[in-house]
């Protein structure tokens, strides 16, 4: 819901799909793929860690083993700031691994931050 608002707040209008855990993200995903006849839409993933029935590292690994996902960008946004969390998701090619210290200054500061991102860099396609 922080991240909802500081949408809205920042008037990002790219849309925005949200998943409730891993395994419903990589069906998101997986279906736009399917949709593209293999090709990804340019996406920008936002991950936490600590999700119900398939968590973040394991999010991670599925997207990293599965030739259709494998280039995403994705960034994390967790509250954990445990060095073995950090380093696994580094090991799975994270853009970034923020932690959430104070959720809405957070993730306004992370989104103005991919706006920027978004802007600047080209993502794969």
């Amino acid at each position: 819901m922080a991240m909802k608002r500081a949408l809205r707040k920042l008037k990002i209008v790219n849309e925005t799909l949200v998943a409730k855990d891993g395994q419903q993200a990589l069906d998101i995903l997986r279906n736009a793929a399917g949709d593209g006849n293999g090709t990804l839409p340019p996406f920008i993933v936002t991950l936490d860690l600590n999700m119900p029935r398939m968590n973040g590292l394991e999010f991670l690994e599925a997207v990293r083993a599965d030739p259709m996902l494998n280039r995403l960008v994705i960034f994390v946004f967790t509250t954990s700031d445990m060095p073995e969390d950090i380093q696994s998701a580094y090991s799975q090619n994270v853009a970034g691994y923020l932690v959430k210290e104070n959720p809405g200054e957070t993730f306004s500061r992370a989104l103005e931050m991919l706006g920027a991102y978004s802007r600047i860099i080209e993502l794969p396609a």
